[in-house]
């Protein structure tokens, strides 16, 4: 299996990139292929003493910045490293692409260059986030600010093959997230898309509201993409501020430092169920092959789990699952 990674997305890359992968190469027994620039990629791992074992380099000149315009992807920055990486999977020489660069870009990217899968309108940016009962995917977080209810029902079908075939999550519960639980609550994409998911053959649980997400009755929850970006960063943000005050309250006094260390391990595990590293990346749902979205400040650890959750997908079959299920619903 061949994973190609974009060397030079993210604000710790090529480091931490070069760093992951040589250790997806060692503990997954994947292959792996850096788009980039040869000669700082290859600099870069000899002076910090990284074996290149089973990595190729495909050399790239130019890298598309964030701040640039998604589009430019397509146009002048068609050599960039990801679009590079992205034109070697549409053509069939890796098996998922993996980056940590710009999300805007790597949409237009994947949809014009690696390209749709038959029959899917919008890809849809979706993480893997914790819940009291484990995981849930969000579909979407971000790729598609405006959504038509017949979207909703794809990220639907989408979201359950990969719980179902990558996190083992048998039929998974779906949840539409509106203001209220009653089917006539929400606008009028809520109330179509409810009619929808209720007949497409997904196990479809009703409305979610915002505050019974985290409890992890849903595996899979679906929102047009500015909704589901905001649920997103609110998430983010409330696990940062929930962990700043406990290290607040914990050092405020010399009891509470003990009690500090009588829970150091709770607290430990509940950083670690919150830290995107551990989970990889956001899966990039609906494009032909799959594509892994890294977080932006990802460091080796989380680059080695991206990669970790590229070829999950892979194993998983995952594509194949979500070409048999949009089958199965247009008959």
């Amino acid at each position: 299996m061949n994973i190609i990674v974009d060397a030079f997305g993210g604000d710790n890359a090529p480091l931490a990139v070069i760093e992951g992968s040589a250790m997806a190469v060692r503990e997954l027994g994947v292959k792996v292929t850096l788009t980039g620039n040869e000669k700082i990629i290859r600099d870069t791992a000899e002076s910090h003493n990284i074996s290149l074992e089973n990595i190729d380099i495909l050399h790239s000149d130019s890298v598309i910045d964030i701040h640039e315009e998604p589009t430019e992807i397509i146009k002048s920055r068609a050599d960039c490293s990801m679009a590079v990486g992205l034109r070697q999977l549409h053509e069939g020489s890796g098996d998922a692409f993996v980056s940590a660069g710009s999300t805007g870009a790597l949409v237009v990217g994947a949809t014009f260059i690696a390209k749709r899968l038959k029959g899917i309108k919008r890809p849809a940016l979706a993480p893997i986030m914790p819940s009291d009962k484990g995981y849930f995917m969000l579909m979407d977080a971000g790729a598609n600010v405006d959504c038509r209810p017949e979207m909703l029902v794809q990220f639907a079908i989408m979201g359950s093959a990969y719980m179902e075939n990558v996190i083992n999550v048998k039929n998974p519960k779906v949840g539409l997230v509106n203001v209220g639980a009653e089917e006539t609550k929400g606008r009028d994409i809520e109330h179509e898309a409810y009619i929808k998911l209720s007949q497409c053959g997904v196990n479809f649980k009703g409305n979610a509201e915002a505050r019974e997400i985290p409890d992890g009755n849903f595996d899979v929850i679906v929102t047009d993409g500015f909704t589901g970006n905001v649920v997103l960063k609110l998430y983010e943000g409330m696990g940062s501020y929930f962990g700043r005050t406990l290290k607040g309250m914990l050092k405020s006094s010399f009891i509470s430092k003990i009690a500090g260390l009588l829970i150091l391990d709770k607290v430990n595990a509940f950083k670690k169920k919150m830290d995107y590293s551990e989970v990889g990346g956001a899966v990039l749902m609906g494009i032909s092959k799959p594509v892994i979205k890294a977080h932006g400040s990802s460091d080796a650890k989380a680059f080695f789990n991206a990669i970790r959750q590229a070829k999950q997908c892979v194993d998983g079959k995952v594509i194949d699952k979500i070409t048999d299920s949009l089958a199965v619903l247009k008959e």
